[in-house]
């Protein structure tokens, strides 16, 4: 029988269809070799740029045939904004902002590494107040809807109050120790390096801090997840560098040392300083104890909180219920909130694999 000249052109063409389509599927594939990651200081984010200096990034980025450039942003929160707006891959951030930024404006994120949780970095701090309670009816600088924002709404909590009681002003991460030399401010939440320079003032109380709320403040590398889904070199690559970072900083050697000075003069301070900080960090040193915590029914019961405040402060927009507008989910296909919006991952694969020796 013969076949149409219909039949034969229809085939030709989808011969054709079907190679460009394998083509540029290929082409793409390819195409994403060079990525961004962002960070801002804090303790335990130093590490990263150590990372990039030592070229300790450099190299893990090449055994996976990528690039991989770190990047240091001043304001933290717009290091978020940033990152949800797609200009980088990955950014650190704390779990709070994890959710109430990126996953609530309807950015698909996963928390490729759970680098450590505050153990008193984060604090409230005022020049007349010696408790929570004698915060209210005042003012109180922070950085709105940040991890500061968190930790006072927990510590008022913890004391009867409410944000109701006080009024919060927002200000810059970056602004916040000139602030507290001023008049006009009285009381502030930050974190460390901040928190060392505030509290060594001469009218400076610690009225509350994360030691307060263990392993509700927890600190991540955060990745775009459609991104590590198409790339998974890329979550190889930066969980490799920082579990290598890790071995080398949880070491009383002269090179844990140098890295760490190096960390400290980044930070503006020096290695007592730093290793100060560090005391109250409760970092993840190895891959097998961030997969634990990230296997626990604690990091649950945090992340509820964590909801609850993003919903109490409206970030999940007019269109949320309650606190399961959104998406968390863990390990072993457990989620908090809606599955049909998932929007932070929990993922231990990749740290899975720093444990298991697979990277």
């Amino acid at each position: 029988m013969k076949t149409s000249t219909f039949t034969k052109s229809f085939r030709l063409l989808s011969l054709i269809v079907l190679f460009l389509g394998l083509f540029s599927t290929s082409l793409f594939a390819q195409s994403k070799k060079d990525f961004k990651v962002a960070w801002s200081i804090y303790v335990g984010w130093m590490p990263w740029d150590v990372i990039a200096s030592q070229k300790i990034m450099d190299k893990w980025a090449n055994k996976y045939g990528i690039n991989v450039e770190i990047v240091q942003i001043n304001d933290y929160i717009e290091s978020i904004n940033q990152y949800s707006s797609g200009e980088f891959d990955g950014c650190v951030m704390a779990n709070t902002d994890a959710l109430g930024i990126p996953a609530a404006g309807g950015v698909d994120s996963t928390a490729l590494i759970i680098g450590d949780f505050s153990n008193g970095n984060d604090v409230v701090i005022s020049k007349n107040a010696n408790s929570i309670k004698d915060l209210k009816g005042t003012n109180v600088n922070l950085v709105e809807l940040s991890i500061s924002h968190y930790l006072l709404a927990r510590g008022l909590e913890k004391n009867g109050m409410s944000e109701k009681d006080i009024t919060v002003v927002n200000t810059s991460d970056a602004d916040m120790v000139s602030a507290y030399t001023t008049p006009q401010v009285t009381s502030v939440v930050t974190w460390k390096p901040q928190v060392s320079e505030i509290l060594a003032m001469p009218k400076a109380n610690n009225l509350f801090d994360s030691s307060k709320i263990p392993g509700e403040i927890i600190d991540l590398m955060v990745v775009n997840t459609q991104t590590l889904k198409e790339n998974p070199a890329l979550g190889k690559a930066l969980v490799g560098a920082w579990y290598e970072m890790m071995s080398l900083m949880n070491t009383d050697t002269q090179k844990a040392k140098e890295l760490k000075s190096l960390m400290a003069k980044a930070s503006g301070t020096d290695l007592a300083g730093f290793e100060d900080q560090l005391k109250t960090t409760n970092m993840y040193y190895t891959a097998a104890s961030a997969v634990e915590f990230n296997n626990s029914k604690e990091i649950i019961k945090n992340m509820e909180f964590v909801a609850k405040f993003s919903f109490d402060q409206g970030l999940y927009g007019e269109g949320a219920s309650d606190y399961t507008f959104v998406g968390i989910e863990f390990p072993k296909g457990k989620v908090i909130g809606d599955k049909e919006n998932i929007k932070l991952r929990f993922d231990d694969t990749y740290m899975k694999m720093a444990a298991d020796g697979k990277l």
